[in-house]
């Protein structure tokens, strides 16, 4: 018997058989609706798993990746800009960056896309691109003269603030970008980010600014990086980006003496190993001088 799933909100119907197992997109993201169209579905990946209806079409690259892109993947129109330029730029022939991140990325989009085809039978073979797919980590933090430089000279006051808040509590750009005053409870903050609704605490300083503001920040994620590029490379910061706030939050308390576990659970990781993975090759330059 087929079963459904959703994924990213969308239902799923999944069949398997003598081992092979096909799925298929519903394209719904109701549930009575998912139901309703499971008994029409099921019959079509029967008749595929048990050869009687192969409709795998052996799609070239660029075809293939133009039904990807089309797809239902409920992506931000950040992401589909980024996977479109990866895309054309892999179907144009162009080298993959040097930089390994930006290298590992486009492999990652690529062979997402090959994935994706092989799931849904456009393609018997996938072309998977070899290599590492999760580049180098950044390991960029803010010093205290760099960070006292953005604190007094950033000439956007309210953007200003919205800084300090981010280093104060350590959340991600898309977590604060657009806050209410109904997510402030008591010495919390209510937010759903990458790992799902959390809560933010919040410090003193934190607070300050919150008490002082006639209403809560509303940008978006795109504009809070762009705008922040700009004040950092006006006051030549090199090398600067938003998040490297929340990576510089969680140095700060752990040199100060705070145990990574509760660092851990003031960024909001699912556990401890992601924040000792992230911070411990920053703390090796801290520990002192020792003679073997």
């Amino acid at each position: 018997m087929a079963s459904i799933y959703r994924n990213n909100g969308t239902y799923y119907i999944s069949h398997t058989y003598k081992g092979k197992r096909i799925t298929r997109s519903l394209k719904t993201k109701s549930y009575k609706v998912a139901l309703e169209l499971k008994p029409f579905l099921e019959i079509e990946l029967i008749t595929e798993l048990t050869g009687i209806n192969k409709v795998i079409k052996e799609l070239e690259f660029p075809e293939l990746a133009d039904h990807f892109l089309k797809g239902n993947h409920a992506w931000a129109k950040a992401t589909y800009n980024l996977n479109r330029y990866v895309l054309k730029s892999y179907i144009e022939g162009k080298a993959l960056p040097s930089n390994p991140s930006s290298k590992a990325t486009h492999i990652r989009r690529i062979n997402q896309c090959w994935r994706w085809g092989l799931k849904n039978n456009l393609i018997s073979k996938a072309h998977m691109l070899p290599g590492d797919t999760k580049g180098e980590a950044r390991h960029r933090t803010f010093t205290k003269n760099e960070l006292k430089l953005m604190f007094n000279h950033m000439e956007d006051s309210n953007f200003n603030l919205f800084v300090h808040f981010a280093y104060y509590t350590g959340a991600r750009r898309g977590e604060i970008a657009s806050l209410s005053i109904e997510s402030v409870i008591e010495d919390s903050l209510v937010v759903r980010g990458k790992t799902g609704r959390r809560y933010i605490k919040l410090n003193q300083q934190a607070k300050d600014i919150l008490n002082c503001q006639d209403s809560l920040w509303n940008y978006s994620k795109n504009y809070v990086s762009q705008h922040f590029k700009k004040e950092v490379r006006r006051l030549n910061i090199r090398n600067a980006r938003f998040h490297d706030l929340r990576r510089t939050f969680g140095l700060n308390l752990i040199k100060q003496g705070m145990s990574i576990y509760k660092v851990s659970k003031l960024l909001g990781h699912k556990s401890v190993r992601t924040t000792e993975r992230h911070y411990a090759p920053l703390l090796t330059v801290e520990i002192e001088d020792f003679v073997l």
